[in-house]
């Protein structure tokens, strides 16, 4: 069949996939961001990938879908909201409790977008002949380009995707399929002269617009990198214990942003303002319990309570000094350390 007689079977899946539950729906060429290789060479020559080696290892894939899967004709771009009708900033003031970022909060997204996906890929194979991969964050795909690709929004100065009609709180997912469907439009920068995301940054993490140094990047420190995070970027951690949302949530398009209607990304009572006296005491088989089913569980109870010290340590909360002490003892070494710094800094009943 041609493009165009594809067309109704196009109008049919983006209604299915609507009623799956996502949130926007839009198709782009597997060749449809030809600047995205270089883009990413630039940017992992200049070493602002930090520590994520993965992000350089395939970045011939990354850099050019059509090399990741040359049968692939077309790319399904798909949105899944997550927004919160909470203010992401609200707890960061509140220097006692933890604050995780919205989207971690509950269940962890990789399962539930990649479910989707699966389901929307099914349906599409019974309705008409062709293969399908679906991908989401994990795959060496770059999701944000695409997405602008697509025509669902345009990566903003933060380098995140931006919507004129969901603002920033969505995932990201794909389906690459053999099948040669019509085209969206690309979208178009609508940032303006606006630099409230830039400005915003604790670290001041942004190169400049559009570039981000992840080495600087709270989400990335409490996230991806493993070992001591400078001492000299600890202090401006604040309360994060598990990602930032600063830059997101200061964005005027927000405004258009809706709250989810998934449960599974509605905030457990137990994570909305987490004490941090209660966290870093958990050893290994209390996180897993207390994060089963969650993001937060992939980085693993030595990270984590390593991130719950540095918060302790910013809180100026002497009472957190007797349950700071016994991880002056544990077996991570970077668990020790932070428990030290943490000690340093609080004061003195």
């Amino acid at each position: 069949m041609s493009t165009s007689a594809n067309d109704d079977l196009l109008d049919r899946l983006r209604e299915h996939a609507l009623a799956e539950g996502f949130s926007g729906f839009g198709v782009c060429a597997p060749d449809a961001i030809p600047e995205a290789a270089a883009r990413l060479k630039a940017y992992i020559d200049g070493g602002y990938h930090g520590d994520m080696i993965w992000m350089a290892k395939r970045q011939n894939w990354r850099g050019d879908p059509s090399k990741l899967w040359p049968e692939a004709r077309s790319i399904i771009m798909l949105t899944e909201n997550y927004g919160t009708s909470d203010d992401p900033l609200r707890l960061l003031g509140v220097k006692d409790r933890g604050n995780i970022s919205v989207y971690a909060r509950n269940r962890d997204y990789h399962d539930l977008v990649k479910k989707r996906l699966k389901r929307v890929g099914r349906w599409l194979l019974e309705q008409a002949d062709g293969n399908i991969k679906v991908f989401v964050d994990t795959a060496p795909v770059m999701e944000k380009p695409l997405g602008a690709a697509a025509g669902l929004g345009w990566q903003g100065k933060h380098s995140n995707l931006v919507s004129r009609e969901q603002g920033s709180w969505f995932f990201l997912g794909a389906i690459f399929t053999t099948i040669d469907f019509t085209k969206n439009a690309p979208e178009v920068d609508h940032c303006g002269n606006c630099t409230k995301c830039l400005d915003i940054c604790p670290t001041n993490a942004f190169v400049g617009p559009y570039k981000l140094d992840a080495r600087k990047c709270i989400s990335y420190l409490t996230i991806e990198h493993s070992g001591p995070i400078d001492e000299a970027l600890r202090p401006l951690l604040g309360n994060r214990i598990y990602g930032c949302d600063d830059c997101l949530a200061v964005c005027p398009w927000n405004k258009f942003a809706a709250a989810s209607r998934d449960a599974n990304y509605w905030a457990r009572v137990e994570l909305q303002c987490p004490k941090l006296a209660h966290l870093v005491a958990l050893n290994d088989k209390e996180f897993r319990e207390i994060f089963s089913g969650s993001p937060i569980k992939r980085i693993g109870r030595n990270r984590f309570v390593r991130n719950v010290l540095y918060a302790i340590g910013n809180s100026n909360e002497a009472g957190l000094r007797d349950y700071t002490r016994p991880l002056l003892n544990d077996d991570d070494p970077v668990v020790r350390d932070a428990a030290e710094w943490a000690m340093s800094r609080l004061p003195v009943q």
